[in-house]
């Protein structure tokens, strides 16, 4: 049986491959957010994703099924409820959510902001569901004037706190982020606090990349963790650290762009020894899925694209590369949140079998006790495709 020595999973943030059974129930009907992105750009140009098997998945204009894939491939359900960033890396990582994270579709509750801006000693402004880039451009101006922070979530369970740099520096954001983090528990234990800073003028505002996440810890224990409690490498690229509240890494990569994280991705190729290398490329879903721009996610699949050479040759003989995604959402669909959606399977490596149908697998999970296989332990949930792709 061929060894496997580390274990690569790379995830296109939202790239959904079509909607859930449950689609419905979240608003979600029709979504598919790698199709509907080819179909509104009249075609998608993904040679080295196609090769592998991505068009084998689903149908996807511009991207025809590989004769001979050169990976295994397949697509995955999301069991948890939710349908947002911290679930699907937590299910990716062996941990299934019975209850969503609560939403604010009207704000927050007035006795949790009052607290919230005694601890920082400001006052706030927003307090809404709406578009990061539409509130910064309504209350920028207001902002700017008083030095109130501005709150407001979105369809997801995310406390977003935007700033202006020269009005409250970085760092301080980040300091009343994590007492938001803090008072965010129990009934309010929302899935993240997002640090939002901006900078420009009234009618030009622009977010900066110094974004952070203060994510929940996971609720449960993690294949991360059992990685590193058997002395394995496990190196969290992009937000990954974030996601997990740094549980269970031995080292964390933050990036803050999809190249930077290709770029840190081949650095710690060519150092990492035996273990997992956790990968969140998050471009697709911020500038992209969340803004309604269809020729942006093309243009962003594409570019990953034109890298994807570069990951495939560094691989060593005992790697296996997991590319899949979180959720989806999708930019041609009215909305701006993410889209209960399945998401991409494929599975490389330069001893492995290729070209196997995976199917549709009925949770994430699968990839946790995939990589708990290669290392010869055990998951208690999720069903490991591990022997189906090994040769020899």
């Amino acid at each position: 049986m061929t060894i496997i020595s580390r274990v690569i999973v790379i995830v296109l943030d939202s790239v959904g491959v079509g909607e859930l059974p449950d689609a419905a129930a979240y608003g979600d009907e029709g979504s598919n957010t790698l199709a509907n992105t080819a179909r509104a750009v009249g075609g998608l140009f993904l040679p080295h994703l196609g090769a592998l098997g991505l068009g084998n998945i689903v149908p996807v204009q511009g991207v025809p099924p590989a004769v001979d894939p050169r990976a295994s491939y397949g697509k995955m359900a999301t069991r948890s409820a939710g349908k947002d960033t911290t679930t699907g890396h937590w299910e990716l990582a062996g941990l299934i959510l019975p209850r969503a994270f609560p939403v604010y579709p009207e704000g927050f509750p007035g006795d949790l902001i009052a607290a919230f801006e005694a601890r920082i000693g400001r006052g706030t402004l927003g307090n809404r569901a709406a578009s990061g880039t539409v509130i910064i451009e309504e209350l920028g101006e207001a902002h700017l004037r008083t030095g109130r922070p501005i709150v407001y979530t979105s369809a997801d369970s995310v406390f977003q706190v935007a700033a202006h740099e020269s009005v409250i520096p970085v760092d301080e954001l980040y300091r009343i982020c994590r007492v938001a983090r803090g008072l965010l528990a129990g009934e309010h234990a929302v899935g993240r606090v997002i640090a939002r800073p901006f900078a420009g003028e009234p009618g030009s505002f622009e977010r900066t990349p110094r974004r952070r996440d203060f994510s929940l810890a996971p609720t449960g224990r993690t294949i991360l963790e059992t990685l590193r409690d058997e002395g394995l490498a496990v190196v969290g690229v992009g937000k990954i650290g974030n996601i997990f509240a740094e549980t269970g890494l031995t080292d964390s990569r933050p990036t803050w762009s999809n190249e930077h994280g290709v770029d840190t991705t081949l650095e710690v190729l060519r150092t990492c020894g035996r273990g997992l290398v956790f990968v969140n490329l998050i471009e697709f879903d911020m500038l992209y899925g969340h803004r309604n721009d269809p020729a942006g996610y093309a243009g962003a699949l594409e570019a990953f694209d034109r890298r994807l050479p570069e990951i495939l040759e560094a691989l060593g003989a005992g790697d296996l590369l997991l590319i899949t995604a979180d959720h989806g959402c999708d930019p041609t669909t009215p909305g701006t949140d993410h889209s209960r959606e399945y998401v991409p399977l494929l599975a490389f490596g330069t001893r492995l079998a290729a070209g196997i149908d995976l199917g549709t697998r009925s949770s994430l999970t699968d990839v946790a006790a995939t990589v708990a296989e290669v290392f010869g332990l055990k998951w208690p949930v999720g069903e490991s495709f591990y022997r189906r792709i090994v040769t020899g």
